[in-house]
């Protein structure tokens, strides 16, 4: 069996691997975050594809969460209100928000998320709005007490179909460092 350096990528032996007509599969390289190293300080990370919020999205969230708002749940309640509609519970931007970076900052890689310095949202999301994210990473260091771990500090913005910025989140994240994850998993 053949082995590499990278844990996202799976190692298997030339017999098992599968073919491709006449083309044979050399390696097969998994979907993950960043390590540690691997952040940048000043990096924007664009997060794509967008994600269409639907009034069943939010209904769902708004009553899996016990959040009984009318603004949220009633039309007719809304309709008589400041925005005239209902408004996308916030608790939900907020998680789509940060769902959206999910793939390409710290699918797998993360330990632990450990908390928002800051949430504003700025103006209201609809249903029907789509959203687009961003994240600049805006700090990062080692931890002191988890060797091998480090804690990366990242601002994302979500800004609707029309570009107006709708949520801005800041929020620290503890990611393993490569080396260590690797000798984790390996230990198993």
């Amino acid at each position: 069996m053949t082995t590499t350096s990278d844990p996202h990528r799976a190692a298997s032996g030339a017999a098992d691997r599968p073919r491709t007509g006449s083309i044979p599969i050399t390696e097969a390289v998994r979907q993950r975050g960043l390590y540690y190293e691997e952040y940048r300080t000043g990096v924007v990370y664009e997060h794509r594809p967008g994600r269409t919020i639907t009034e069943a999205d939010d209904v769902l969230f708004t009553t899996l969460s016990g959040n009984t708002q009318s603004l949220h749940l009633d039309e007719h309640f809304a309709s008589g209100q400041p925005f005239g509609r209902r408004l996308v519970n916030s608790m939900f931007t907020l998680s789509m928000l940060v769902g959206l970076s999910v793939a390409q900052l710290t699918e797998g890689t993360i330990v632990a998320n450990l908390g928002f310095e800051a949430v504003e949202f700025p103006a209201p999301v609809f249903h029907g709005d789509t959203l687009y994210a961003s994240t600049v990473v805006v700090g990062k260091r080692l931890s002191q007490s988890r060797p091998g771990q480090g804690i990366v500090t990242l601002k994302h913005t979500a800004r609707n179909q029309s570009g107006a910025v709708v949520a801005v989140a800041t929020r620290s994240v503890l990611v393993w460092c490569e080396e260590a994850h690797r000798r984790h998993q390996e230990a198993g």
